[in-house]
C-alpha cells in the first residue's frame, strides 16, 4: 500500500484476512488434502476416512473450493494440482510444518497489546517449547522455508577451497546440506539443541550425507563452540537474540573460524529507518511475543555486530530474496 491508497474495505479485509488462514490452518491439520489427491470425495466420504463431521467438514470444503485449493463438481471434491503439489504430505514438496508452525504462532499473536504494554515476552519459544508437535512443526516447517531457498543462495556464495563449515543453529541441517552437495569437498558440523538431533539426523540421513555432515548438541550461548571451522553460516538465528546475545553468539563463532575463514549471518533485514520491509517489521513483533529481547535488524545493526566482533570487510551480498531476507558476510582475520 502506498501513501492514501487505503480505502475502509481495504482495512476491513486486512482486519478479518485471519478467517482464510485458519481455515487454510484446519485443512492442513486434518490433513484433508492427502485422500483427495486423485480421488474425487464426498464431503460424507471423507468425513468418515477423517473422522470429522460431515456437515462441519462440508463447509470447509467449500471454503477450500473457494481459496481455489479444492475443486468442487456437483457434491464432490478433488485436490487441485497445486494442492497435490504442496498440502499432501506424502509429496516431497510438502509446506505444512510451516503452515502449522504458522498455527502455533497464532495463539501467541492475540496477546500482543500485553506485550506491547509490558515490553515482555508472554509467550514460550516454540523451538524450546516440550510440546513434540509444535517443534516437529517448527524444525521441519524451517526445512520447508530452507528448501525454497537454499537452491538460490548456497550458488552464489563461493566456498572453493573450504573444507570445514559451521552450521550454527542449523535446525534439521538444510542448509548444510544443500552447501555439502554444491561443495563436493567440504565436510559440516550442525550445532543445535539436543531437542533437535532427531529431526536432523534424519533429514541429513534421507540426502545421503551421513558420512560428511555430523550433528553436535549444545547451546551455543551458554557453552563454546568446539571445533575448527573455514566458514561459518548462521541463518536466522541472531533475532532471537538481544544485541548483547548477538555479540556473544557472534564471537563464540568468530573463535571457531580458522584465520581467513569466512563467516556469514542471514536474517531478515530491516532498512535503517526500520520502518519496512513489511515482514521484518512484523517478524520483529514475533521475537517481542516469544523472546526476552529478539528482534529484527538493519543491515547497519549487523554489519556493525559482524565488525564488533572481529570480522573485516563485512558487507551484504547483492541477492534478491524473498520477505526481506539478506546475507552479510565477513571474514576472520588473517
Amino acid at each position: 500500500m502506498g501513501p492514501n491508497s487505503w480505502t475502509p474495505a481495504d482495512l476491513l479485509q486486512l482486519s478479518g484476512g485471519y478467517w482464510s488462514a485458519c481455515a487454510l490452518h484446519s485443512a492442513v491439520k486434518l490433513d484433508l488434502f492427502t485422500p483427495l489427491d486423485g480421488r474425487a470425495l464426498t464431503s460424507a466420504e471423507l468425513a468418515q476416512m477423517i473422522n470429522a463431521d460431515e456437515r462441519a467438514l462440508s463447509m470447509l470444503l467449500n471454503a477450500m473450493a473457494a481459496l481455489a485449493l479444492v475443486d468442487k463438481q456437483g457434491e464432490r471434491y478433488t485436490a487441485t494440482a497445486f494442492a497435490v503439489v504442496y498440502l499432501c504430505r506424502d509429496s516431497p514438496e510438502y509446506l505444512g510444518y510451516i503452515i502449522m508452525h504458522h498455527h502455533h504462532l497464532m495463539d501467541g499473536w492475540t496477546h500482543l497489546s500485553e506485550s506491547v504494554a509490558s515490553g515482555a515476552a508472554l509467550v514460550e519459544r516454540v523451538s524450546h517449547s516440550d510440546d513434540e508437535q509444535a517443534r516437529e512443526s517448527f524444525l521441519m516447517g524451517m526445512f520447508n522455508l530452507a528448501m525454497q531457498l537454499a537452491p538460490k543462495i548456497v550458488p552464489q556464495i563461493d566456498l572453493a577451497g573450504r573444507c570445514r563449515l559451521l552450521d550454527l543453529g542449523g535446525g534439521p541441517g538444510t542448509y548444510a546440506i544443500h552447501f555439502c552437495q554444491h561443495n563436493p569437498g567440504l565436510t559440516a558440523a550442525v550445532y543445535d539443541l539436543a531437542t533437535t538431533r532427531r529431526f536432523a539426523e534424519a533429514t541429513i540421513a534421507r540426502f545421503g550425507l551421513g558420512d560428511r555432515i555430523t550433528f553436535y548438541e549444545g547451546d551455543f550461548l551458554g557453552k563454546e563452540i568446539e571445533g575448527r571451522f573455514d566458514a561459518a553460516w548462521l541463518s536466522h538465528i541472531l533475532h532471537g537474540e538481544s544485541p548483547q546475545g548477538c555479540a556473544t553468539v557472534l564471537k563464540k563463532a568468530m573463535a571457531a573460524l580458522e584465520p581467513g575463514g569466512l563467516i556469514m549471518v542471514q536474517e531478515f533485514i530491516l532498512d535503517d529507518s526500520k520502518d519496512g520491509p513489511l515482514f521484518p517489521v512484523l517478524f520483529s513483533l514475533n521475537m517481542l511475543l516469544r523472546t526476552p529481547g529478539g528482534q529484527a535488524y538493519s543491515q547497519s545493526e549487523l554489519t556493525a555486530m559482524l565488525t564488533a566482533a572481529g570480522a573485516s570487510n563485512a558487507r551484504r551480498l547483492p541477492l534478491e530474496l524473498p520477505n526481506g531476507a539478506g546475507i552479510i558476510i565477513g571474514q576472520a582475520p588473517g
